[in-house]
């Protein structure tokens, strides 16, 4: 294993592209949430009618513990970005040979795979510890609810589940494209127009059950609408609420097909 590491490390430690991106990343998560942060703030310290009724009706979503589960939502707009990243790391293997520079070194193909799962796993967990971070500072920077600062904190192992197996569908796509822009635009039209436009149209015409399967939906729904967006619909998000352990499961099964069958059509692609 620490083999595996070092030789990671050796690949990526003198790439400029990589460790910009890898900076974006780790910025990306607190300014998205300090912008939704302010947003709260300018319309809930509003001296009218509508500033005091908004307070009353919104709580307040960035403290103990709903802080957890509202950064943990906002965060996951965003999993494009480290998809970016994802992308660099495997493409990068095929545009300068490394990948077949490893196994003629006597790396064996599933070490490479293990490496490259460790990889998006190492990222995904970066997101996670920023998010984690900016939570736990909103909480504190509150100051209220301290002694239930707990109560939701399993969203932010969620969040990684999500994270890990939405970049592990940007890894699958980035190793079977081999070419980052190719992949890259693959990825954004499906995420931004296809999988969007379909499960809203299953929903639509209320056939919820075959699109709650779609790759990225599946993750999704491990982190449903804060309770302040849930009070539009209490019913539904009630029952978005039982269905997280059901799609915990989904996207567990998920993600390791798609490493089984990353490494699957390793051992039978040509280097």
């Amino acid at each position: 294993m620490l083999h595996i590491l070092k030789i990671e490390w050796l690949k990526i430690k003198k790439y400029p592209a990589f460790w910009w991106m890898f900076g974006i990343v780790a910025l990306t998560y607190p300014g998205i949430n300090l912008i939704f942060f302010n947003v709260y703030n300018d319309i809930t310290k509003r001296k009218d009618v509508a500033g005091a009724l908004a307070k009353q009706l919104l709580g307040n979503p960035f403290a103990f513990p709903e802080t957890w589960h509202s950064v943990a939502y906002f965060s996951s707009w965003f999993v494009m970005i480290p998809s970016i990243l994802v992308i660099m790391v495997i493409t990068n293997e095929y545009t300068y040979k490394t990948h077949r520079q490893n196994i003629i070194d006597g790396m064996s193909r599933q070490e490479f795979m293990l490496g490259k799962m460790i990889d998006v796993a190492i990222i995904a967990g970066v997101a996670t510890i920023m998010c984690a971070l900016v939570a736990t500072g909103f909480g504190i920077y509150t100051s209220k609810y301290a002694d239930r600062w707990a109560e939701q904190l399993h969203y932010i192992p969620l969040f990684f589940l999500q994270t890990f197996s939405q970049l592990s569908i940007a890894f699958f796509l980035g190793f079977v494209i081999r070419k980052a822009f190719i992949a890259l635009g693959v990825l954004m039209f499906y995420v931004v127009i296809v999988e969007n436009a379909a499960v809203a149209y299953l929903r639509y015409q209320k056939l919820d059950f075959i699109g709650k399967f779609f790759p990225l939906e599946m993750s999704d729904r491990l982190l449903p609408v804060p309770a302040f967006l849930g009070k539009i619909d209490q019913e539904a998000y009630d029952k978005s609420l039982n269905a997280v352990t059901e799609h915990t499961i989904y996207t567990i099964v998920l993600t390791a097909l798609i490493w089984w069958g990353c490494i699957y059509l390793y051992k039978k692609r040509d280097l």
